[in-house]
Order: structure tokens, then sequence, then C-alpha cells
């Protein structure tokens, strides 16, 4: 394998722009991604995730509010829960994270 020969860049150096590296586009996207078309792409490509994540915050929000009401057998039934959801969102990710190496692959 022959040792590549020095990078004459063509024309001057521009540090306020980034480098060009041949096949490799640093943004997918033509404008900068905003909080909520990221927040919206995201959810669409896995949407099991968010809904763990409200499930895991309505389970202990009620939990938080049976234990202040003095049910504790409630509290922690809706503790138990959070749990659950916790791990439904883990599993909700590491399958996103499954699927999407898989996708890529092809």
């Amino acid at each position: 394998m022959a040792a590549p020969g020095p990078v004459t860049p063509e024309g001057r150096f521009d540090p306020s722009q980034p480098p060009v590296i041949e096949g490799f586009s640093p943004s997918v996207y033509s404008s900068p991604e905003g909080f909520k078309e990221k927040f919206l792409r995201k959810t669409r490509e896995n949407p099991m995730v968010p809904i763990g994540c409200l499930g895991t915050a309505a389970a202990l929000t009620y939990g938080l509010y049976c234990f202040h009401r003095g049910h504790s057998q409630r509290s922690q039934l809706m503790m138990r829960t959070r749990i659950a959801a916790q791990g439904f969102t883990i599993a909700a990710i590491l399958l996103g994270l499954f699927a999407s190496s898989m996708k890529s692959r092809h």
C-alpha cells in the first residue's frame, strides 16, 4: 500500500468554514435542526421512548401524590410501577439503537 502524498489545499485556508473531507458530509440537513424538529424526528424514529418517559413521570408524580396523602400501599405500588416504566424506557432505547444499527448496515 502506497503512502499518501502531501495534501495541498486548493486556495487559502478559511478557519470559519469546516474542512472539506471527501466522502463526508458534516450535516445531512441543509439547515440547522431546531429542538422541535429534532424532537419530532426522534419521536417518529422511536415512539416508545417518549411513551416510556411519560409513563415514568406519571407513575412518579402519582406515587408522590399518594405518599403525600398517606396512602402508603398505593405509593409503594406506584414506585414499583415507576421502576417497570423505567425498564420499559431503557429497553425501548436499546431496541431503537439496535434497529438503527441494523438499518444502517443495509
